[in-house]
């Protein structure tokens, strides 16, 4: 768990903006290609925070929802587009997942682990020591 109180964050116009108390354990790069497309980069990170300890200060009305065939959830600012969360098909609602591109802090942990690296683009290379899964955490471990 992280050491500081409270973390702020915005997305890229700043209309949306939040506050997160003890960030969790959990902070993964995404390679699913899903990700690779919602955020046009390599992979996308996110950490993850119990929902009692993550607000939305301001433009919670302004974020639009896309859900994908496979259920699973990728909310954004209306405005400019900042990916702002993620919620998987089976979530039950007590963790949120966050981009930690939004943070304006920089958080006291970090990444664990790469996931969805099955579906990772060919042109990028994992050059740290983390752990790398094939897909979940929860499955095959290749690294």
């Amino acid at each position: 768990m992280s050491k500081k109180e409270t973390y702020h964050g915005h997305c890229l116009c700043g209309a949306v903006k939040y506050e997160v108390d003890k960030i969790g354990e959990k902070m993964g790069h995404c390679h699913c290609t899903m990700c690779r497309r919602f955020h046009g980069a390599a992979f996308a990170t996110f950490g993850e925070a119990h929902r009692d300890d993550f607000r939305w200060l301001e433009g919670e009305h302004l974020l639009k929802s896309y859900q994908a065939p496979n259920g699973t959830v990728r909310t954004f600012c209306s405005l400019c587009g900042s990916s702002m969360t993620f919620a998987p098909a089976n979530d039950s609602g007590e963790l949120i997942e966050f981009t930690l591109g939004t943070l304006d802090d920089e958080p006291d942990v970090k990444p664990d682990a790469h996931i969805f690296i099955g579906s990772k683009a060919g042109w990028y290379e994992i050059t740290d020591q983390l752990p790398q899964y094939k897909e979940g955490r929860d499955g095959e471990q290749l690294k």
